[in-house]
């Protein structure tokens, strides 16, 4: 796409109701104006036509690979356990027409049109198909680069311990470009909470990266996990490094028992990813956050054959997250966005996230009069940036993002 950009955003909003100039300097924001006109000589002016601005959204969770986003619709195939939906997947995606790669494009198209400017995806490593999706997701990766930042986690979704083998595949993703390890529930899927932990750990202070695992499992399981998860994270110091997809748990466990988690989460810097699942535990998400420990929120799957839900869009999801937990004023209805956005870019390590000076220019435009209006009403992207590169307008990709993809 080019270096870049420089230019100067004119007549928008930035939470109050006075409007404000945007300078952009080379893909950072250099200033902000409290007289919207005032620009350099030379930089050119975009009217925001009194729209508000947010930083970009973060997706902290989800699966490209999977998504059948754009595809014809499939009608739900899968029964109401966890081994169906991974054994129905199983069976369905060698019929699949339309390729990993095509069919994940089409889902990060939608999801850079929303706002969404970083994401991390976990992709199947699994010995069938070996690491075909993970191949897949790192040509996508490099072709969206200037549009998009994209972590990799390699998934066991199909066990570690019960899958002679996965342990050499996943240390394989890792070496050919996966950013994290991820794991699965290692006690409810796997029935070998120590083992499963030996694998993803040694991988992870093998090779010096983070590791997200997903922890359905509720109940007194649950909480054996998560509390093996910290001991660990704590052993290895690798503090900082370790999220905990969904931790059902946390949602349902007494006080004493949230407490302690909570505390652990905290100590140990391990973020709670969530997607606000309507059938699911909710982690509570303010009481996580008075107690220090970190929580955010990314789509989980999108279209595919575990759900026939999700469109990609960050805001809807902060709207479900805020419903789910009876969020109702605009305080409330900012944490939730912030679960979408900057809690997001911090839990993925994301430099220069946010709306002040010295940040990069990762923002959107919308028509709403506050960050807890954008929430509730989910309004269309009227102006996308990246890096200072305008990249979608109105919902839909610009001329020169769509030159870049090709």
């Amino acid at each position: 796409m080019g270096p870049p950009s420089s230019f100067h955003l004119q007549n928008v909003r930035i939470k109050s109701d006075h409007a404000v100039g945007i300078t952009v300097r080379d893909g950072v924001i250099a200033a902000i104006t409290d007289d919207p006109s005032e620009k350099p000589a030379d930089f050119a002016a975009i009217d925001g036509a009194n729209g508000l601005v947010l930083p970009a959204l973060v997706d902290g969770h989800m699966h490209v690979d999977k998504t059948l986003f754009g595809q014809p619709w499939l009608p739900y195939p899968a029964g109401p356990d966890r081994e169906s939906r991974i054994e129905t997947e199983k069976e369905l995606r060698s019929q699949f027409p339309v390729p990993v790669e095509e069919r994940a494009a089409a889902l990060l198209r939608q999801v850079i049109t929303t706002g969404t400017g970083a994401l991390r995806t976990h992709v199947d490593v699994d010995l069938p198909i070996g690491l075909a999706h993970m191949h897949a997701v790192l040509a996508l990766r490099e072709r969206f680069k200037d549009l998009l930042d994209i972590q990799i986690v390699a998934f066991p979704q199909s066990g570690i311990v019960r899958c002679p083998g996965m342990a050499e595949l996943l240390d394989a993703a890792v070496a050919e470009g996966a950013d994290l390890v991820g794991g699965i529930d290692p006690i409810g899927f796997d029935e070998d909470l120590e083992g499963h932990y030996d694998v993803i750990f040694g991988i992870a202070e093998r090779h010096e990266i983070g590791i997200d695992i997903h922890l359905h499992d509720a109940g007194p399981t649950g909480v054996e996990e998560l509390e093996a998860l910290i001991a660990r994270t704590r052993a290895a110091g690798l503090e900082g490094q370790v999220t905990a997809s969904h931790a059902f748990c946390v949602g349902g466990c007494d006080e004493p028992t949230f407490e302690r988690l909570a505390a652990g989460l905290a100590e140990t810097r391990i973020p709670i990813a969530t997607h606000g699942g309507g059938a699911s535990p909710l982690p509570p998400v303010k009481k996580l956050r008075d107690r220090g420990a970190a929580i955010f929120s990314g789509n989980d799957n999108i279209r595919d054959t575990w759900t026939p839900y999700g469109n990609g869009d960050m805001l809807e999801r902060a709207m479900l997250t805020a419903w789910r937990s009876g969020f109702r004023t605009d305080g409330d209805l900012e944490i939730a966005l912030d679960l979408a956005s900057g809690a997001g870019a911090k839990a993925l390590g994301l430099e220069g996230h946010g709306l002040d000076v010295g940040c990069a220019a990762d923002f959107f435009v919308v028509d709403a009069d506050t960050p807890a209006h954008a929430v509730a009403d989910r309004p269309v992207r009227r102006l996308v940036f990246k890096r200072g590169r305008l990249v979608a307008r109105d919902g839909a990709l610009t001329e020169a993002a769509e030159a870049a993809l090709r």
